[in-house]
């Protein structure tokens, strides 16, 4: 590397809090070595155009650290799609990887910084396999990603939810109600844990532990006894009985995961059938990905980007930037895709929220 270096950087998936920080962190540590950093916009697509790109000027990375979104824009399909389904990877074609790879060295870049999640990293390992030197960058607001302690975005979305829970606990209390709040988490429960501890929850449904309408509806009843007439249930998207299936908004199309949802609605039907008490159901949704980031997630994500110019400057391409405190580190990208993780059944935070009287609904 020198002083000409130019070096891309995108972000894929959904967006989330805190990407914009990690632009603004790779372009100024990359100024500071005398680098110049090209934004491709709309994820990986912008590779196959190449005048969806525009060169990204430090003097215009001040305000990136408290912006939400992404000013490069993302998107979670399209010809690179790697998952399918549930999850299922697939290979991107051959030729769609060499128009990338040409439009990439046509551009006289050294590295490709890529910012994403499972998905997005499935796509730069394949990448990086067909010859783009490639560093990966870990988000997801789920924070399943495996081989880093945590993932950006996380502890935005869970401040969130917990300022619902909040919010959702008075009127709740008010009126004597049970509010069912669903949350973010297709496979894994993060979300739904932590802002359920945090925000005060009394019932928590997760992915890892199936549950049941009579040990929910038993929880709600033990807390009438004592006098406690309302009950907060925080539910994760992907929650699902035993051995039931996922609640599914829209099974979706070839190129991209089914979109899961309405676990929340059913869950507080049956809640209102079983018990005849008033029951209202509260999905965030997308708010969850919106907004600034936190002041945690404004400092991993500076952390996360600095170290991603690093490993360029060492030539560890194929290696993907992790957090194992107190230290960043670089571990290889195959170490983070292809499998979850997940709340432990048996886990510190499980056995924390059981510890306080939460049940899980099993």
């Amino acid at each position: 590397m020198n002083d000409t270096t130019a070096i891309g950087i995108l972000t894929g998936g959904g967006d989330c809090p805190g990407l914009n920080a990690v632009i603004r962190a790779v372009v100024k540590a990359g100024h500071m070595r005398g680098w110049k950093t090209l934004g491709f916009r709309n994820g990986f697509e912008g590779l196959l155009t190449p005048s969806r790109h525009v060169w990204l000027d430090y003097r215009d990375m001040g305000h990136l650290l408290t912006q939400g979104g992404t000013i490069l824009g993302t998107t979670n399909r399209g010809r690179f799609a790697s998952k399918t389904g549930l999850g299922e990877a697939q290979r991107i074609p051959r030729e769609i990887l060499d128009e990338a790879k040409a439009n990439f060295h046509a551009l006289g870049l050294s590295a490709l910084v890529c910012v994403g999640g499972d998905g997005s990293l499935t796509i730069a390992q394949q990448l990086f396999e067909h010859g783009v030197p490639v560093i990966g960058v870990p988000k997801t607001i789920d924070n399943d990603l495996d081989a880093t302690t945590i993932t950006f975005g996380f502890d935005s979305a869970v401040c969130c939810a917990t300022d619902a829970l909040d919010r959702l606990h008075t009127t709740a209390e008010s009126h004597n109600r049970v509010m069912v709040l669903e949350v973010m988490g297709r496979h894994a429960g993060w979300i739904a844990v932590s802002a359920g501890i945090s925000g005060g929850g009394d019932i928590i449904l997760i992915p890892e532990i199936p549950f049941s309408y009579d040990k929910i509806c038993a929880k709600i009843a033990e807390r009438e006894s004592v006098g406690r007439k309302f009950t907060l249930v925080v539910a994760a998207e992907g929650a699902r009985l035993r051995d039931g299936a996922l609640v599914v908004a829209d099974a979706g199309a070839k190129d991209r995961e089914v979109r899961l949802g309405g676990i929340g609605s059913v869950v507080a039907r049956e809640i209102e059938k079983l018990t005849e008490k008033e029951t209202r159901v509260c999905v965030l949704g997308h708010l969850q990905r919106g907004g600034g980031p936190t002041s945690f997630d404004r400092l991993l994500c500076t952390r996360f980007g600095a170290r991603a110019v690093d490993l360029i400057a060492r030539g560890q391409f194929g290696f993907m930037v992790a957090l194992r405190p107190p230290d960043t580190v670089a571990v290889p990208i195959t170490e983070a895709i292809g499998r979850l993780r997940r709340v432990p059944a048996d886990g510190d935070l499980v056995r924390a929220a059981r510890a306080l009287g939460i049940s899980f609904g099993d």
